[in-house]
């Protein structure tokens, strides 16, 4: 690999490229799933390959190959300087990525247990057996249990002297059970929806999440949803569950704040951004107790990382501070543009705050959420409903929808609580709330200490054209929201 990396570079010079970095990526990746009973998947994928990214011109350029050959590299390359030149000939203004940028050393993600070592036999043991559990519980249609383990090997090295390695592993797992009566189908999942919970963690992840023992409860609420009453239409206060505060904080904050949605690069996928660098430092995007970070730092994130994909280091940024919007994210060209367009201040200082990251190696990086979180509150969970004499509690997301700046929105929940007299009471089924971002986040009055706080995995955020899915992070805690608008679905 060094040799390979090093031609690379030598080679880009050669073609008379001011600026080149390559990135040498191995991906391993386990996949289990356990439904109805039965074993119906079990996979085991490796992938790599290289990806050159090149300034000519001015201009950028990028190809890649999965040919791990010293006689690739040239070609591969020729191509970039290519593309770039070819590009430059268009170009509105030449790339700036400010000062060099040198990084040296190693990370690697803390593990305990290497999921890899751990016998297929006892993974499917603990998926059978929780599955069994929900099928257990009269009424259940369908189950569904599943794992996924991933290691990547990265190597970044640039022409301005950095040389990266990492080593990034992951795990993950979820069940879900589905109950289906008279046309109304209801699903319950855990830990978390869209398949599973997911963390930068080794199998000691898995055990803590304790699918077995969670499996039974699960599949009861799937059945007790299918006889409970509509969620009502009504302007009320909500309570969000951590988990789809976490889905909150995604569509709402950190696809809003990525700088090349503001500046019209990327748009696809409800792009573009009501965060225009005008609200910069005085824009309220939520009240006193909203308090928002982007954290690359933080321990078994799916957004964390030793350096992002330009060789950036992993840092802690803040967004919002007591409700003021303070911060985006940004690499190093959106860095720049950012600081000529509003000079320099405490908010803008024209360095990326390292958050460029590609999905492999035939991806170029582009500007993608680490750990996006709610600060811990406060209050206890059991104090904050008590505290409420009359709303609803939602948790677990079921669908979203919201609009290309990130501004109206539409999420739907799997199951919710009414609360009346600080007490949850009886149980609602297809529970639907919606809002205005701002208006939304400044009517959040409260949100719930560490103890509820959880660092939530989401593994399939989209983005760009030709598509990249991200691993993103989000800690969140329960949260409390005033005079929102909720509705079921009948």
């Amino acid at each position: 690999m060094d040799e390979l990396v090093a031609r690379a570079l030598n080679v880009a010079q050669l073609r008379g490229a001011s600026y080149a970095d390559v990135r040498v990526v191995e991906t391993t990746e386990q996949g289990i799933t356990v439904r109805n009973g039965a074993v119906a998947g079990m996979s085991w994928t490796e992938d790599a390959g290289f990806g050159v990214r090149v300034l000519a011109d001015g201009a950028w350029g990028f190809a890649s190959s999965h040919r791990l050959e010293l006689a690739e590299v040239e070609r591969v390359v020729d191509l970039a300087v290519r593309i770039a030149r070819a590009s430059a000939r268009t170009l509105r203004e030449p790339v700036d990525l400010g000062s060099p940028v040198i990084q040296r050393g190693s990370y690697r993600t803390p593990v305990q247990t290497d999921p890899f070592a751990i016998p297929i036999e006892t993974k499917l043991d603990v998926l059978l057996r929780a599955d069994g559990e929900m099928r257990h519980v009269a009424g259940v249609t369908a189950t569904e249990a599943e794992m996924v383990f991933i290691r990547q090997r990265k190597t970044f090295a640039s022409t301005e002297g950095s040389l990266v390695t990492q080593e990034i592993v992951e795990s993950g797992c979820g069940i879900e059970a589905t109950a289906v009566r008279d046309g109304e189908v209801q699903r319950r999942s855990y830990p978390n929806s869209v398949g599973r919970h997911q963390q930068t963690r080794g199998y000691e992840f898995i055990v803590e999440q304790d699918l077995v023992g969670n499996a039974r409860r699960i599949a009861e609420e799937a059945v007790a949803l299918l006889s409970a009453d509509p969620c009502p239409d009504e302007v009320t206060t909500v309570i969000l569950g951590g988990s789809q505060v976490a889905l909150q904080i995604h569509e709402s904050c950190g696809h809003a704040i990525e700088l090349d949605r503001v500046f019209g690069y990327e748009a696809a996928f409800a792009g573009t951004s009501f965060l225009t660098p005008e609200k910069l430092g005085r824009f309220r995007y939520g009240s006193e107790v909203v308090n928002i970070t982007a954290d690359a730092t933080l321990p078994g994130g799916l957004g964390t990382f030793g350096w992002d994909d330009e060789g950036i280091p992993a840092q802690r940024v803040e967004i919002v501070r007591e409700g003021i919007f303070v911060g985006y994210l940004t690499d190093r060209q959106t860095a720049r543009r950012l600081l000529r367009l509003l000079g320099p201040s405490r908010f803008v200082t024209g360095e990326s705050n390292g958050t460029a990251r590609a999905s492999g190696w035939n991806r170029i990086p582009i500007i993608r959420m680490t750990n996006i979180n709610l600060l811990p509150g406060t209050w206890k969970l059991e104090d904050l409903i008590a505290d409420t004499d009359r709303g609803i509690f939602m948790d677990t997301n079921r669908s979203w929808s919201i609009d290309d700046r990130r501004l109206n929105f539409q999420f739907g929940c799997e199951i919710a609580w009414e609360i009346r007299g600080g007490k949850l009471t009886r149980l609602l089924r297809n529970p639907i709330y919606t809002g205005i971002t701002p208006e939304f986040w400044r009517s959040c009055d409260a949100v719930c200490n560490a103890d509820h706080w959880v660092l939530w995995g989401t593994p399939n955020c989209g983005k760009g054209e030709p598509m990249q899915v991200a691993h993103t992070g989000h800690g969140a805690a329960p949260a409390r929201f005033r005079n929102v608008r909720v509705f079921g679905k009948r």
